[in-house]
C-alpha cells in the first residue's frame, strides 16, 4: 500500500517570525486625525517651501529673470497695477463673468442633478446627453458662441456655463445617490410624501456634498474665464496676461496668477466653512 500524501495544510511552511507592529505616527497613519498644531505646521510648510525654492532660484541667478522673476519683482509689479487701478478693474471684470456664468450653471445643474439622483426616469433622460456633452471641450465652442451670440459678454458667460454645468450636474447626482435607502424607507414608513422626502431627507443629506461639487467646479470656471478673455476682450485678468505675454512682462503675469490663486483659495475656504456649518454631522 502506498503511503498517504500529506495534506496541503501540513505542507505549508511556517510563517516567519516578525516583530510586533508598532503604532505609526499620526502623520504617517492612514486617515488618522491630526492635532491642530501638526496641521498648522504642515499647512505652513506647504506654502513656505515652494516660496523658499522660488526665492533661492531667483537669488542664485540659475534662471533668467525674464522667465522667472523674483518674488520682489512680482510684488512690485502687482503694486504698480493696483496703484494704477488696472488690477482692480480687470479683477472685477473677471469675477463678474464668473458670477454670471458659473452662478447660472449652479442654478441649472443642482436641481437637475438632484432629479437625476432621485428619479430613475430623470436619470435615463439626462444622463446620456450630459455624459456625452461633458467630453466636448468647452473652448471648442468659442467660435460658435461668437457666431451665435456676437462680440461682448454673452459668449464669455456662455463658455463658462457650458464648461461647468454638465460636470456639476453629474457630481450632484452622484452625491444624491449616496443618500442611504434606509432613510427614504423610514420617511415613507412615517407617512412622508414624495415632496417631503425630497425636501427633508434627500436635500439636507446631500447638501454638504453639493457644496463640495461646487467647490471643485469653481476652479474649472476660473480656467474657462481666462480662456474666454484671451479671445476678444478688453478687460479681465486673462486679457491682461495676454498683453503682458506680448511684451515679455513675466512679473505682471506672475502677479496676476497670484491674484487668481488668492481669490480661489479664499472662495474655497468660504465654501468649506459653509459646508462644515451646514453639514456638521459630516
Amino acid at each position: 500500500m502506498t503511503a498517504a500524501k500529506p495534506s496541503t495544510r501540513a505542507s505549508w511552511r511556517p510563517l516567519p517570525r516578525r516583530r510586533p507592529i508598532g503604532t505609526p505616527r499620526a502623520v504617517f497613519a492612514i486617515r488618522a486625525p491630526l492635532s491642530a498644531a501638526t496641521r498648522a505646521v504642515l499647512v505652513t510648510l506647504s506654502v513656505l517651501l515652494p516660496l523658499a525654492a522660488w526665492l533661492l532660484l531667483g537669488a542664485s541667478g540659475a534662471v533668467d529673470p525674464r522667465f522667472l522673476p523674483t518674488p520682489q519683482e512680482v510684488w512690485s509689479a502687482g503694486l504698480d497695477m493696483a496703484a494704477s487701478g488696472q488690477l482692480w478693474t480687470d479683477t472685477w471684470a473677471t469675477v463678474e463673468r464668473i458670477l454670471y456664468g458659473f452662478g447660472l450653471a449652479v442654478l441649472v445643474s443642482v436641481p437637475l442633478g438632484i432629479a437625476m439622483g432621485s428619479f430613475t426616469a430623470a436619470n435615463a433622460v439626462l444622463e446620456p446627453l450630459s455624459g456625452l456633452l461633458r467630453y466636448l471641450p468647452a473652448a471648442a465652442f468659442t467660435p460658435l458662441l461668437l457666431i451665435w451670440l456676437g462680440i461682448g459678454e454673452p459668449p464669455k458667460v456662455a463658455l463658462i456655463f457650458l464648461g461647468t454645468v454638465f460636470f456639476n450636474m453629474l457630481m450632484v447626482a452622484d452625491v444624491v445617490r449616496l443618500v442611504p435607502r434606509d432613510f427614504l424607507d423610514v420617511a415613507y414608513t412615517l407617512g412622508a410624501r414624495r415632496r417631503e422626502v425630497l425636501a427633508k431627507v434627500i436635500v439636507p443629506h446631500a447638501l454638504p456634498g453639493i457644496i463640495d461639487a461646487v467647490r471643485v467646479n469653481f476652479a474649472a470656471a476660473w480656467n474657462l474665464v481666462v480662456v474666454a478673455e484671451l479671445v476678444n476682450s478688453e478687460t479681465g485678468l486673462g486679457k491682461r496676461i495676454l498683453l503682458a505675454q506680448r511684451f515679455t512682462q513675466t512679473d505682471k503675469i506672475f502677479a496676476i496668477l497670484v491674484v487668481i490663486a488668492v481669490i480661489g483659495v479664499l472662495t474655497d475656504v468660504l465654501l468649506r466653512l459653509a459646508r462644515n456649518r451646514i453639514g456638521r454631522w459630516v
